[in-house]
């Protein structure tokens, strides 16, 4: 589906700390409301759903619909109370999954 998505966030923090995260995923991201050169309608292949643990907690998520953009962008932020590992999911339509991982550590 995708190449290995781009994940920002700081190697370690505060505890409490609120940190920001920020993703993208490279992906076409075909609407379904274009023709090819026969002039067929090109199946739509989006991503359509977005979703952050930390830890096995959910942090965020998001449906993501036809008007995003190709290679979408996702900037959010997330309170650190333990070093641990955040986990990245981007879902297909077709049920694929590109995952990520990235950890953090306390500062001391």
């Amino acid at each position: 589906m995708a190449d290995k998505p781009r994940i920002k966030l700081p190697k370690e923090a505060k505890k409490g700390e609120i940190i920001q995260i920020k993703t993208l995923v490279s992906h076409l991201m075909e609407s379904g409301q274009r023709k090819d050169a026969q002039g067929k309608p090109i199946p739509r292949k989006i991503i359509n759903k977005f979703a952050c643990e930390f830890n096995g907690k959910p942090v965020f998520s998001c449906v993501l619909e036809p008007a995003i953009s190709a290679n979408p962008y996702i900037q959010f932020d997330a309170k650190v109370d333990e070093e641990g590992t955040f986990k990245f999911a981007w879902t297909d339509d077709d049920g694929s999954v590109v995952a990520a991982e990235e950890k953090i550590a306390l500062k001391v």
